[in-house]
Formats: structure tokens, sequence, C-alpha cells
């Protein structure tokens, strides 16, 4: 069954696979990215590639505008993918730097998940892609104070939601992935072979996004066969 999937940092990386994949089974796709030229030029049928920053408080309402246009008022999928991250140590962090990271990883993802909620029935799916660095007791790394501690925050969104929308059936799940090799793990750790290539993350989050909500809601799964 075809279903509406939306899907933001899509430019490169685990996102730009994504959209791949689900416009090869046949899915619409509304791809979300600041820049939406990697995808377009792509020209795959079923997908539309927006020009999208979660932080430009505008930009929500193409969303709203799309669904209602296009879509019948209807998204089966959200996968919060987007992410920034800035690697400076705890002194350098500026409070402008934390707020540019939080405004993505975190009221980006609390924004568009209230924008794309009123068009979620029962079975729709909210999947937010975290780190094993917002996992409680993990392993954490220097330099990474803004970006895993904004992981953390939205798992324990992502679980406050689940119990939220537990009536209407709409299920909300995280995933906290290790190292998979992308341009923003050589940002983090310059230099690192990650064991996982992002087509094969791309894969899972695939197949979970579609079938998980049917196991998990308010789960954190830890999605990590290395971390760095």
């Amino acid at each position: 069954m075809t279903k509406n999937i939306i899907i933001t940092g899509t430019s490169r990386g685990i996102g730009f696979e994504l959209v791949k994949l689900f416009a090869e089974a046949g899915h619409q796709v509304l791809s979300l990215s600041r820049n939406s030229n990697p995808i377009s030029d792509l020209n795959l049928k079923n997908v539309t590639a927006l020009s999208f920053d979660l932080s430009v408080d505008t930009d929500y309402k193409k969303v709203s505008d799309f669904v209602s246009g296009n879509w019948g008022d209807k998204v089966d999928v959200l996968i919060n993918n987007a992410g920034l991250l800035i690697n400076k140590a705890f002194q350098e962090i500026s409070k402008q730097d934390w707020l540019k990271v939080y405004e993505v990883n975190v009221f980006g993802v609390a924004e568009l998940t209230k924008t794309v909620l009123p068009f979620m029935t029962s079975g729709s799916h909210v999947v937010t892609v975290s780190s094993m660095g917002g996992i409680q007791g993990s392993m954490k790394f220097p330099g990474l104070a803004a970006y895993s501690s904004s992981k953390g925050a939205v798992i324990t969104l992502s679980e406050v939601l689940a119990e939220e929308y537990k009536e209407q059936q709409i299920a909300f799940n995280v995933l906290a992935l290790g190292a998979v090799q992308t341009e923003m793990l050589e940002e983090a750790f310059p230099g690192y072979e990650a064991p996982l290539k992002a087509i094969e993350m791309a894969n899972y989050i695939y197949d979970f996004s579609l079938t998980g909500n049917k196991y998990y809601n308010g789960k954190v799964l830890e999605v990590s066969s290395s971390t760095p």
C-alpha cells in the first residue's frame, strides 16, 4: 500500500538514501532540506523536494499547505532525520551555538511534529533519529556537549508524545544511532572509519518506519554496532 512519507535532512547521508528507498518502493515522499537540489536533481517519481529550514518559522506552512493540497490531509510517516552538529570545547560554545543546535535538533523536531500531527491518524508513525550520544550512561565525547544533550532532549520529548497521543494510536519512537559513515560523522570524528554506510542504516530506518510501530511505542532503540 502506498504511504505518504515526510523526511527531513535529505540533501546528504542517511536522509538522501531514505528518499531513494521510499521512492523506489512506490511511496509518496515529501523531502525537506535547506538544499533541495540533490533530491530535485534525481527527478524521482512520487517525490517532492521542498527547500525547508527548521529554524525558519514561515517554512512550516509550506508543509501543511503541501499535505492539504496534494495528499488529502494524510501523512503516514514522519522521519525527523535532520541534525546539526557543532564540535567545540565546552568553554568555546557560545549561547548562539547552543541556540543553533537546539533550534534544529529539538525545537525544529517539536515544531515539525506539531505541524504534521493534525494529518496523522491511527497507525501513523513518527520516527526521530537521535544518537548514542543522547543515551544516558552511554560513552560520551568531548566537544559534543550541545549536540549530545540535544539528542537526549528529543528522546524525552518522544517518550512524552507517545503517552500524549496513545489514544489516537499514533506511535512515536526514537532510533539512537551509533557510528555511520556520513559527512556529519566526519565532522565529529575526523578520520574515523565507521562500520556502517549511510545506505545500510537507511535500509534499517526504512523498514522500521513502516513496521516498527506495530511492535513499539515510546521506545528508544539503540542501533549501534559501534560507537567511536
